[in-house]
């Protein structure tokens, strides 16, 4: 049975390639989407049909791209292939979209992903003529009931000049109730407290509202999100976490969190998976957690009684976990709640709840500044995120690499980072397989012999020891040591020479 259960709506189902011919050269197109949740499955193959075929041509043909954040190879990877994105933002992490943006093919703003719906309602980033959003369910008086992500579907329904539906029955209609879309947000001056105090509050309404008239067309469908396996914690990520959780018990033996510490965030991957597991075995109850994604960690602490409820914008589960939220909805709808972006990753609710965050990066110097998108300088990775906005605004702000990488030719503890994302005044924590740096209260040359002591992998502790006795005598104040000749040199050595060890 169709889950298009409105008339005016029913009446514009349509299949993928028709509705894609309502999509122009040169138009803005704001897509749903957060991690491989809630994309829409067949628009942007049938988009990037259209804008192969008007290329053989000879026309010009390519699109701006917004969403939530990274999507799929189905959304981000078909599109960048047939070279029809010329601008994307605000993050992404498909290979193929990646070597675009390097190669000059596509522009690309790496934007906070709190700061989007915000540019989105100004303007600033001009016209949203599209919106491609997935749903669950349209219902008789024309609400639509939200997918497996939220991210920034409410603020493209909103602003777009018109709307194409994916109604996915794959989705399980239990999601509903899950959600809490909030429309209370505005822009300055009208801006008002947004009166969330507590993890699990609720202060929105349970589905999108929509003016029906601007929905041009509507795709039913039954794919599933792209779920990806998440590999098994190796020895360094278990070590990683290992000296987290320490920290965070310590801290709650000196009075400085409470037993069941405060709402956690944390990225997506290995490290991030092995904390969740050992919290899963630690001494912490009634935990919290108030995140941009669920992950199957989380979903085992819900179970284990351990975790009372986790808000996000998405999921990102692996498939067996992905089936199990699909089959069991229900019973998570009163301990997940799934929110917009730009209230899940909110500056003033960060602040609020005092969240303690921990994230990946790239590379980290020796005074603390954490580069977390760019590749030796000049080559974007993925992008910044969401991680900007919880490390500025947390009670606690950790960030976790491996000492080295590509088998020990690259040192993740440099003498200066060559890209700045999160500077030395919000990073308070830096953990590698080494060890642990607590870097509050201390001045840079206190924190650059701790990370070094800690952080660094002995290969290139004593290197990096070298350089900051040097840096001493040849800079031109002490505050912060450096020596200008030689602070790039290892990136310039590898880019060279294939590894930043000296011969």
């Amino acid at each position: 049975m169709s889950r298009v259960q409105n008339r005016q709506l029913r009446s514009k189902i349509t299949t993928a390639a028709e509705a894609a011919t309502l999509i122009r050269p040169g138009h803005n197109v704001g897509m749903s989407g957060f991690t491989g949740a809630g994309y829409p499955k067949q628009i942007p193959s049938a988009l990037a049909a259209q804008i192969k075929a008007a290329h053989d041509r000879g026309e010009e043909f390519t699109i701006g791209l917004f969403t939530g954040a990274s999507t799929a190879p189905e959304l981000d990877g078909v599109l960048a292939e047939v070279d029809g994105i010329n601008f994307r933002t605000p993050y992404q992490s498909d290979p193929i979209m990646r070597r675009k943006i390097n190669d000059g093919t596509s522009e690309y703003a790496d934007i906070h992903l709190s700061h989007l719906a915000p540019m989105i309602w100004t303007g600033s980033l001009g016209n949203l003529d599209t919106a491609v959003v997935e749903v669950t369910a349209v219902h008789e008086d024309g609400e639509l009931v939200p997918s497996s992500s939220i991210g920034n579907n409410k603020t493209f329904l909103d602003r777009a000049d018109q709307i194409i539906l994916e109604v996915n029955s794959w989705q399980s209609a239990d999601l509903e109730g899950m959600h809490d879309i909030y429309y209370g947000t505005r822009l300055p001056p009208e801006r008002q407290p947004v009166m969330l105090t507590h993890t699990g509050d609720r202060i929105g309404q349970r589905n999108y509202r929509v003016d029906l008239d601007k929905v041009v067309a509507v795709i039913e469908t039954d794919a599933p999100d792209r779920n990806t396996p998440f590999k098994a914690a190796d020895a360094d990520s278990q070590q990683m976490a290992g000296y987290f959780l320490e920290f965070l018990t310590h801290e709650v033996k000196q009075g400085r969190l409470p037993k069941n510490l405060l709402p956690l965030q944390s990225g997506v991957g290995n490290v991030a998976n092995a904390v969740l597991a050992g919290l899963a075995e630690g001494p912490f109850d009634y935990l919290t957690s108030y995140t941009e994604v669920i992950q199957d960690g989380m979903v085992d602490l819900i179970d284990a009684g351990k975790m009372s409820v986790a808000s996000a914008t998405a999921f990102s589960l692996s498939p067996e976990y992905a089936e199990r939220m699909n089959t069991e909805a229900r019973r998570y709808r009163d301990k997940i709640v799934l929110r917009p972006q730009e209230i899940s990753n909110h500056p003033e609710m960060i602040r609020r709840l005092g969240v303690i965050a921990c994230n990946g990066m790239i590379e980290a110097d020796i005074y603390g500044n954490v580069n977390s998108t760019h590749i030796m300088g000049s080559r974007m990775q993925n992008g910044i995120g969401g991680s900007a906005d919880f490390t500025r605004n947390s009670f606690i702000s950790a960030f976790v690499t491996p000492s080295v990488a590509k088998g020990g030719a690259i040192s993740c503890i440099v003498p200066m980072v060559s890209h700045h994302d999160h500077t030395e005044h919000d990073v308070q924590v830096l953990i590698t397989e080494q060890g642990l740096a607590d870097l509050r209260g201390k001045s840079p040359k206190q924190r650059a012999k701790l990370i070094i002591a800690n952080c660094a992998h002995p290969t290139y502790r004593p290197l990096l020891e070298d350089y900051f006795e040097r840096a001493l005598k040849v800079c031109n104040g002490l505050h912060t040591p450096h020596d200008l000749r030689s602070s790039l040199s290892w990136h310039q050595r590898f880019l060279e020479t294939g590894t930043m060890a000296p011969a």
